[in-house]
């Protein structure tokens, strides 16, 4: 029969505690990266010059169906050899997710462009706005707002794969868990701690975006996912 000891693990609790810190520096840094480079591509899958929006359209498309975990040791493990730079398990997280979650913000930007009708951009040509002034003061500020669901949801999805950077030593949440389990001998409570703590942090995320996807259908904005 198992006996349950929590002890050991609330005794060393500020160690997962920085871990969680940790993971979510990581998200944060890799949303605050990947939102505008998701725009910029966005843009550039969006563009008439067939090139650029080949180039594009080949980047989301590779970093949306290649495992993320294949993306972060080519950055952390290769890319270092081709550029001749020490790559730190905290800058290969950033530089990995940020570019891997641009991939999908790129999709939902490109969807809530393309929702909004043609004659918001036809009324801002006739009023003499050139394309990036339409962009910026007509169309973005109407799509966001439908927007707002799907990159909540996304950066949800990006949470839970920053669990990832452990594999690459870096000290988040779970590779502080691994730490404390091994140091502890108790896995079962330690990972049982740690699941509760995502548990949590993701149904509170979780819940807001249910808000936020509720007020909007309130007030009449279809949601773009």
């Amino acid at each position: 029969m198992v006996e349950w000891n929590f002890l050991a693990v609330f005794s060393d609790f500020d160690l997962l505690m920085i871990g969680l810190s940790n993971t979510l520096k990581v998200t944060a840094l890799a949303l605050l990266f990947g939102v505008p480079l998701g725009l910029v591509f966005a843009v550039m899958r969006l563009s008439t010059t067939r090139p650029l929006s080949m180039a594009a359209a080949f980047i989301i498309e590779f970093f949306r169906t290649t495992p993320p975990l294949v993306q972060l040791f080519w950055f952390f493990f290769a890319l270092p050899i081709l550029i001749d730079v020490r790559m730190t398990p905290f800058i290969a997280a950033i530089v990995t997710f940020s570019i891997q979650s641009s991939a999908f913000f790129a999709e939902i930007f490109r969807g809530g462009i393309q929702s909004i009708d043609k004659g918001q951009w036809e009324g801002a040509k006739a009023i003499g706005m050139n394309y990036r002034q339409s962009l910026q003061r007509v169309i973005l500020p109407q799509a966001v707002k439908r927007m707002i669901p799907a990159f909540m949801e996304r950066s949800i999805e990006l949470l839970k794969t920053t669990t990832l950077v452990s594999t690459v030593a870096y000290a988040d949440l779970m590779f502080q868990a691994n730490d404390l389990a091994q140091k502890t001998f108790r896995p079962l409570e330690v990972y049982t701690v740690v699941a509760v703590m995502y548990f949590l942090l993701i149904f509170v995320f979780s819940q807001l975006s249910i808000a936020v996807e509720r007020r909007l259908a309130q007030s009449g904005e279809s949601t773009v996912r």
